[in-house]
Order: C-alpha cells, then structure tokens, then sequence
C-alpha cells in the first residue's frame, strides 16, 4: 500500500496473508463475500479466538463477540466494573450491541485508521486477541457461565 492510502477489506486480507502472524500459521483469515465485506481471523494462539474486522470508509474496525448479555445475571454491577476498568485493556473498549439473532452481546474491539500502516493493523489484531482473554479472566466473576457458553 502506497502512503496515505485507504486499504479496502480486499486489499487488506491480502496483505495480512502476506504478514507473518498468518504465514507462520498464529492466525489465519478467510473474507467473508457480502453487500459489506468483511474479514474472519483465526487467532490460532489464543485458542481459535474469532475475530472480524471490516473497513468502512476511512476506519478498521477490528472486533471479537465476548459472550451473550444472559450471562450477566447483575448487569448495573458488570457494567460499572467494565468502566471503571476498561482502561486495563489498552487499545480496546467493550460495548454492548444487538446481534442479528436479537439478543444483545457484549463485545471488545478496537479501531484505527484505514491508511494505518500493515505492521499497526497486526498489532491492532494481536493486542484485541490478547485483551479478550485477559477481560474473561477478569470479569468472568461477574458471569454465570451455567446460562449460556462464552464466545471468548
């Protein structure tokens, strides 16, 4: 990629198989075809972790799906500890979105520029891999993992 240019999710997937977190086999990715693309990375390190990044404009969006809302039977009290904690996980915040089934999950992700530079958006990737397990560590006292299994 040229300075100062957007990558597309095309170009980026091609250019992450070319990086060497996927070429010696850490993680893999596979595009996912759609009116939006986006990709599908296997952190293979972290116990196949499913992360998805998409890139929309001049953003990299850069997510992992971290368990149902079901399974946080006092939500008031995870969600203060979330943010008064969140800072712990430099580079990624959690949000709670709706999924398509319409059940709201609680996610961590991180964006960054869509003219970020390769070696950043796979730092990107690897500092969200490594955030989602330490966030289920620390905040697994706040689920009931009997409800439902956790994403991440």
């Amino acid at each position: 990629m040229v300075s100062n240019e957007l990558w597309t999710t095309v170009s980026l997937c091609d250019a992450l198989k070319e990086s060497e977190l996927f070429v010696a086999g850490a993680a893999s990715v596979e595009l996912l075809e759609g009116a939006e693309p986006s990709l599908h990375i296997t952190m293979h390190e972290y116990g196949d972790l499913p992360l998805f990044l998409t890139v929309a404009g001049e953003q990299i969006l850069v997510e992992a799906v971290m368990w149902p809302a079901s399974m946080v039977p006092d939500t008031a009290a995870f969600n203060e500890a979330v943010l008064r904690t969140h800072k712990l996980f430099p580079l990624s915040t959690i949000s709670l979105d709706a999924m398509p089934d319409g059940d709201d999950y609680y996610q961590m992700f991180g964006a960054l520029s869509a003219s970020s530079i390769l070696v950043n958006v796979v730092f990107e990737i690897e500092m969200l891999a490594d955030n989602v397990i330490k966030a289920t560590e620390a905040y697994g006292q706040y689920l009931d993992t009997g409800t439902a299994e956790a994403a991440g």
